[in-house]
């Protein structure tokens, strides 16, 4: 199984080589596998910002702790959740759904008030806590692609949402810097990848009944 072997490999990179890049063709396959990743109803109630900039990342710098690897690492992936769901959402999804499958919109109008009718059950703090869930699904898939790879990553919750917020724009979109990942390569200098991985044994993770 080709997946333990990468998940054995990757960690979670402290510091990145900053003159080695991802490739187009990688990131295109890391946007592919993002897309395909699970979500609650299918609706994707998120969006990812991919920072190459310098500048920009230069400007989060301090609103990450500090921390290097968003300016060292090829790329900083940022998932954004939204923070109020709308009927748009859910009516865009149902468009796409019958695009894809080539059936009637009409036949979905009863999962779609489902949909909707539950979602109208919460309220908007709990709306917000679960689209922010949502997007720690994406966020396995690319760490998960990374490894396949061989790209580094670092999920990272070190940082300060608000400042993300306002630095990128994101709440006129109505979204929230929800979790970041970095992704590059890793720096030989990097202690952190000749440690051996820390993990519960199965015996204490896993419980069957």
């Amino acid at each position: 199984m080709e997946l333990l072997k990468n998940l054995k490999w990757r960690y979670a990179t402290k510091q990145f080589d900053s003159t080695r890049k991802v490739s187009l063709r990688d990131i295109d396959r890391l946007k592919e596998a993002v897309q395909l990743s699970v979500s609650s109803y299918g609706l994707q109630l998120y969006k990812i910002i991919i920072l190459e900039n310098e500048e920009l990342r230069e400007k989060l710098k301090p609103a990450s702790w500090g921390q290097n690897q968003i300016t060292d690492a090829s790329h900083v992936f940022v998932f954004c959740n939204y923070t109020k769901i709308e009927d748009k959402h859910i009516d865009n999804y149902l468009e796409l759904t019958a695009e894809a499958q080539g059936i009637s919109i009409d036949s979905l109008n009863g999962y779609g008030d489902f949909i909707k009718g539950k979602i109208q059950e919460m309220e908007i703090t709990e709306q917000e806590n679960w689209t922010r869930r949502q997007t720690y699904l994406a966020l396995g898939n690319l760490l998960n692609a990374c490894a396949e790879l061989r790209i580094d990553a670092c999920p990272m919750e070190g940082f300060e949402p608000e400042k993300y917020n306002q630095i990128l724009e994101l709440s006129k979109q109505n979204l929230n810097a929800a979790i970041i990942a970095p992704i590059g390569y890793r720096s030989k200098n990097d202690e952190t990848q000749y440690r051996p991985k820390v993990r519960k044994s199965l015996t204490e993770l896993f419980e069957k009944q």
